[in-house]
């Protein structure tokens, strides 16, 4: 769910309390459109049991980054129990059980140990140890990263994917989404008229066309860009504008994963 500065995406410069309740049948990103059926086949759905009875509901998006690690946002983490938390990865319409899903149980949670709930100071990053490890059935695969310190150009176009909101009123599909959406650099990001100081250089913004942006539900999702030979994930969904998530000059901001490799691979290989 994607949280709002000045509302991340709905609320206030705050961290919410209980997402919007998602029961796994709903969910988008704002201008996009349906994704061919497991293409982009790290994508996970973040599913929280918050009432521990077996009644999984989506709440965000995340990578499979390698055998049995997840990678979402810090602000997805709403338990410490990662016992109410799945990782369904093969997803692709949330209403259906079409036999590529995977439900995978989550063993530990690593939340970036500077992550302080204020978005505005960044770190909205953490990492899944799964339980059990997803089998190759050719519909999972394992996310690419950046290099470390690696930037994007102004301009260049990256696609966004999720089960979030394609608009404000709430209306919520059942199947991935997918956008296009083209980065735009640190130095115009920060302007005064963008998102001013809100916006450091461990964050990714793109988007702030009006049109297309991610939206609650696609918190933690990956920003795909195709660099270097290959399809990597740049960026994980952070924050957006309070109302409209499609605001101009109020891009989607996600957190930069190039410039997190280092704490990601201690995470994931100590």
């Amino acid at each position: 769910m994607i949280w709002c500065v000045a509302f991340i995406f709905c609320f206030g410069l705050v961290r919410a309390e209980t997402p919007f309740d998602f029961r796994v049948h709903n969910n988008r990103v704002i201008g996009g459109s349906n994704a061919k059926p497991h293409v982009w086949k790290w994508q996970v759905s973040l599913q929280l049991d918050s009432n521990n009875d077996g009644s999984y509901f989506h709440i965000c998006g995340g990578s499979l980054v390698d055998t049995f690690h997840v990678l979402t946002a810090a602000h997805c983490i709403l338990s410490s129990n990662p016992q109410q938390y799945r990782a369904v990865v093969g997803e692709y319409n949330l209403d259906r059980f079409e036999g590529t899903e995977q439900f995978l149980r989550v063993h530990s949670i690593f939340v970036h140990p500077h992550w302080n709930g204020d978005l505005a100071l960044g770190n909205d990053i953490a990492v899944l140890r799964l339980a059990d490890s997803p089998y190759d059935n050719g519909y999972i695969g394992i996310a690419n990263l950046p290099y470390s310190g690696d930037t994007l150009p102004n301009g260049f176009e990256c696609f966004i994917t999720g089960w979030g909101l394609t608009d404000f009123a709430g209306s919520i599909p059942d199947i991935l989404q997918e956008a296009p959406i083209l980065v735009v650099e640190h130095s115009v990001c920060s302007q005064p008229d963008w998102w001013g100081s809100l916006v450091l250089e461990t964050m990714v913004c793109a988007g702030g066309d009006g049109l297309i942006s991610g939206c609650q539900g696609d918190s933690g999702g990956p920003l795909n860009c195709y660099t270097d030979g290959a399809w990597r994930v740049h960026g994980v969904v952070s924050y957006g504008p309070a109302g409209m998530c499609n605001q101009l000059r109020k891009p989607t901001v996600f957190t930069r994963v190039s410039s997190f490799i280092d704490w990601i691979n201690l995470v994931m290989y100590t």
